[in-house]
């Protein structure tokens, strides 16, 4: 799986290989309720092939209708060079484009021609993300060029006069351990908010009667896979097993990684006997210090459903940096 400016990047730099050019949208400023956030992209081919979303739907066919008819070339073609498009600035266009009330989009038009330095440009992109390194997309906004930066900030956006700095972010990751039916509802919500999800479980009697499309699966020991593939800032690891047997195995070389999130299942007492476990298994005080247990934002949550929401809610905000 990709994440959405995954898609993006990887549709871009095929067209461009195609020798297709290939307009792009990026959302630099919001006001109100608008529909996407800053740095979501949107990208179309002159031939009107479009990926991707900068709004519920209206200011995409804007956008396409100014295809068709040459208006949006014959703006470039004045300044020859990047340019912002200001959406709903006044009442009557928030109503002709159906923005939310009070909803302003600024957002920046790149005409990419399909020459080699942009076809490397976008196909290193493309891996960077694949391989989950961080990475930004800079665009010289007084001549268009572009180019990628190791580097990638908080903030998605970040402009200046001359440059406009695009941090990417690749597709999250997350680990289950333990085939149980709240990793079942897990699995679904972490789909459904684009998560690419693994569930391990090296009991196979409990592994075998398991399955969610769209999730891979495997019976290896969780400790080399947490080691393998999900030790970098865009993982998480959830121990769901209920068997110290997994969980354990598992939290004793995440505790050690750069894994976004790391959270146990189970109950205060089940928890604070963890704790005392994990010194034994090598981990620091730092390290265990990591660990969200009891897992989950607390509300109550009893069944395998709910317990689910309450744990995709604490992943999110912790996530975005914004856990109470």
């Amino acid at each position: 799986m990709q994440s959405s400016q995954q898609q993006i990047i990887s549709h871009v730099a095929t067209w461009l290989q195609s020798q297709k050019p290939v307009w792009l949208s990026t959302i630099l400023k919001t006001w109100g309720s608008s529909p996407r956030p800053i740095g979501a992209m949107m990208a179309c081919t002159v031939d009107g092939d479009l990926i991707g979303s900068i709004s519920g739907g209206c200011i995409e066919e804007d956008f396409l209708e100014q295809l068709r008819d040459g208006s949006l070339k014959s703006q470039f073609d004045d300044i020859a060079k990047p340019f912002v498009v200001k959406y709903g600035v006044t009442a009557a266009e928030q109503a002709r484009l159906k923005l939310p009330c009070g909803g302003q989009l600024h957002v920046l038009l790149e005409y990419i021609e399909a020459s080699d330095s942009n076809i490397g440009v976008f196909n290193r992109l493309s891996n960077d993300l694949e391989n989950h390194s961080k990475v930004s997309r800079v665009v010289n906004l007084e001549n268009g060029e572009i180019s990628a930066s190791d580097s990638s900030g908080e903030d998605a956006v970040v402009m200046s006069e001359e440059i406009m700095t695009h941090s990417l972010s690749p597709m999250y990751r997350l680990l289950l351990l333990g085939a149980g039916d709240v990793a079942k509802f897990v699995a679904e919500m972490a789909l459904a908010l684009e998560y690419d999800v693994t569930l391990c479980d090296p009991r196979p009697s409990y592994l075998d009667n398991w399955c969610v499309d769209g999730v891979e699966k495997t019976s290896r020991l969780p400790d080399d896979v947490v080691r393998e593939r999900f030790s970098n800032p865009f993982s998480g690891i959830i121990a769901l097993a209920h068997d110290p047997r997994v969980d354990d195995m598992a939290l004793m070389e995440a505790l050690k990684t750069d894994a976004f999130y790391i959270g146990a299942m189970g109950s205060e007492r089940t928890s604070a006997a963890r704790r005392e476990r994990l010194p034994e298994l090598g981990l620091s005080e730092l390290e265990i210090d990591r660990l969200h247990a009891p897992i989950g934002f607390q509300i109550d949550s009893k069944t395998p459903a709910e317990i689910a929401i309450s744990v995709m809610a604490e992943v999110t905000a912790v996530r975005h940096g914004t856990e109470q």
